[in-house]
């Protein structure tokens, strides 16, 4: 009985130490994203922010992929509702619009494909997960917010500047949608790699 506890401990062990090795090596990245928002009004904003992700490599020309971002900004909306501001004192006279600040947020997972020639590394990524949208008009106070699951087909490159350092470009379609509306918004973003 010992010797059978004995055996199952070690390949316990044994394989702890197998799955410890995976991954071998990888690399983070952060720095400046761009992207092409669709509001739930039906127009499209333009925001700026964020963009990191870390990958590990499971097979020489494979990593596993965990991919942030976030997108700050403003957009302006048909205002709807009594009216709020009067314009130049006329009863009948209404701001037409609001102001409302807009973030997006996206989290992310899949797989890369890589490989590496002297000092470029072309990359695809199939990247699927959830992006959260909030919009909170300034004038009236009032908030939406709607999360949706996302998909992103993308590709990029990284060039090496220094040993464990590169500088990465990199575009995505990133498709986020509900049950009633779905759309695409384009992800573009740059910064630096440190690869481990």
């Amino acid at each position: 009985m010992h010797k059978i506890a004995a055996v199952a401990f070690a390949l316990f062990l044994l394989e702890g130490a197998g799955l410890a090795q995976v991954p071998t090596n990888g690399n983070v990245f952060f720095g400046y994203s761009y992207t092409s928002v669709y509001l739930t009004s039906g127009s499209r904003t333009n925001l700026n922010g964020w963009n990191g992700s870390v990958e590990g490599k499971i097979l020489p020309f494979v990593g596993v992929v965990a991919d942030f971002s976030g997108y700050y900004g403003s957009a302006t909306s048909p205002f709807s509702g009594a009216c709020p501001v009067p314009v130049g004192g006329s009863p009948g006279g209404c701001v037409a619009t609001t102001s409302d600040h807009v973030s997006d947020y996206a989290f992310l997972f899949g797989l890369r494909g890589s490989f590496s020639v002297k000092k470029i590394r072309p990359f695809a990524e199939a990247l699927f997960g959830a992006t959260h949208l909030n919009v909170n008009a300034s004038g009236s106070g009032a908030s939406t917010s709607t999360t949706s699951f996302a998909q992103a087909l993308g590709a990029g490159l990284d060039y090496h500047l220094i040993p464990l350092l590169s500088l990465r470009l990199q575009a995505d379609d990133l498709h986020a949608g509900s049950y009633a509306i779905s759309h695409n918004n384009l992800r573009l973003s740059t910064g630096l790699v440190i690869h481990f």
